[in-house]
């Protein structure tokens, strides 16, 4: 091996030695990277995140959140440039035309020899100016357009404060799910301690295994009872959280309780003032009707003439350099003859809205005196049930603890004590379900009057 070679093979072996270390650097790297990702996917990163509302806060998310808001929003958007078109029919249109072109002409005559130029270019270059001067459709229609805007916005006004009540709804019916687990819990906890008397008094001769049979089933029965209340408050979070257009990854925490609050007194005619001033569905039917009424105005006033006002400028000539300037300027009067009585079928038309949307009208303003009618004698109906519930759960728990000590010194047997937990169970419930009738009626009556804002 000579010195020549020697070398070469000196320089492979430090080749493939750096690559070797590389490699291994490579190799480092990777295991890095992937201990790094492992520390990223550890359980203290990947936990759920809390998210803590009050009933304002969940129908406030509501409106910036749920699908049907938003898409309302966007449809004011679609209006907006509907009225932008119609006001571009009004505005001066302006464009602009550039042609070359080489031509050749006939100049002779069929019935002798005929001939024909030679090739010739022409160039042009004009600008053109059109300008409705007068044409009271399209301002009518331009009116109609802006009044759509009105009616787009108002509509989006309505199903914000709908979703609202939904969301408010909803977040009350998670409440009462809620609820239900505590009473669940506990009838589990009274049960337990029933049970454990029972077992007591069997020991002591004054029970019988069947008293201990019985209160076994009765707790197996209210644990099965607390297993559908969780499972029923876990779908109402579902719920909720759909309601509100949130992430399902969220662990939802409801701050606010189904309470007795004050409600200031109204009378019926009081609170039929209030609805008729603020409720949006009004407000949106009567620009509903002022959208047809100029639809038609629009229509009808085809019937008269228009005034369009046009003039073009531009070069022409054979060389670009050479261009000569020509012009013109004209004013066009358009008079509507007779068009086969289509006009006249959308005049009809355009009518029958207008009186469609003043019957619709009526019908709104029933529906809204229904809803307040509605809401406030279920309002003061439900006051009442609270009242009559908690004192019928005070009741009952007294029943229940004379049963417990009837069946403490063995004057009965513990079916007493089982019908008075029924009663307790039952109580319960009337208590959570009227509280949620009662403020639920404070919701729909907020909605019905159109003052959610100030519930």
């Amino acid at each position: 091996m000579n010195q020549k070679t020697h070398f070469h093979y000196r320089r492979l072996g430090a080749f493939v030695c750096f690559l070797a270390f590389g490699l291994l650097i490579i190799l480092c790297g990777f295991g890095q990277v992937g201990f790094a990702a492992t520390d990223q996917l550890s359980p203290a990163q990947s936990e759920v995140p809390v998210l803590k509302l009050s009933l304002r806060d969940a129908m406030d998310a509501a409106v910036d959140q749920n699908p049907t808001v938003r898409l309302f929003q966007e449809r004011i958007h679609q209006a907006q440039d509907v009225a932008n078109t119609q006001l571009g029919a009004l505005l001066p249109n302006l464009s602009g035309r550039l042609s070359g072109a080489r031509r050749r002409f006939f100049t002779g005559s069929f019935g002798g020899s005929p001939t024909v130029t030679d090739p010739r270019d022409f160039y042009e270059a004009r600008a053109a100016l059109t300008q409705n001067v007068f044409s009271l459709s399209l301002i009518q229609r331009w009116r109609a357009a802006k009044s759509g805007v009105d009616v787009a916005s108002l509509n989006a006004e309505v199903s914000k404060r709908d979703t609202m009540a939904t969301v408010g709804l909803v977040y009350l019916e998670t409440l009462r799910a809620k609820a239900a687990v505590e009473a669940r819990k506990a009838d589990v906890t009274l049960n337990q301690e029933l049970l454990h008397l029972a077992t007591e008094r069997k020991a002591a001769g004054m029970a019988t295994r069947l008293d201990v049979t019985r209160a076994k089933v009765q707790l197996e029965n209210v644990r099965q009872r607390l297993l559908v209340a969780e499972n029923e408050h876990d779908r109402a979070k579902l719920n909720l959280i759909r309601a509100i257009g949130l992430s399902f990854d969220v662990a939802l925490t409801l701050t606010d309780e189904m309470a007795m609050v004050a409600v200031p007194e109204q009378t019926m005619a009081e609170a039929l003032a209030v609805a008729n001033e603020n409720r949006t569905e009004l407000k949106v039917q009567k620009q509903r009707e002022r959208l047809a009424s100029l639809t038609h105005s629009s229509v009808a006033s085809e019937r008269l003439p228009s005034i369009q006002a046009s003039g073009d400028v531009g070069l022409i000539g054979n060389q670009i350099p050479d261009m000569l300037t020509t012009d013109n300027v004209q004013v066009l009067m358009t008079v509507p003859i007779y068009d086969g009585g289509q006009r006249e079928g959308r005049i009809s038309e355009s009518k029958s809205l207008v009186r469609q949307e003043a019957i619709t009208t009526q019908d709104t303003r029933y529906q809204v005196t229904l809803e307040v009618r509605d809401a406030l004698l279920t309002l003061h109906s439900s006051k009442k049930q609270v009242s009559v519930a908690e004192e019928g759960l005070k009741l009952s728990l007294t029943e229940l603890e004379l049963a417990r000590e009837r069946f403490a010194v063995g004057v009965a047997t513990n079916i007493e004590v089982t019908n008075a937990q029924t009663s307790v169970a039952q109580a319960r419930d009337n208590v959570i379900e009227s509280l949620f009738n009662f403020n639920a009626a404070r919701i729909n009556l907020a909605r019905s009057q159109g003052r959610l804002q100030d519930l």
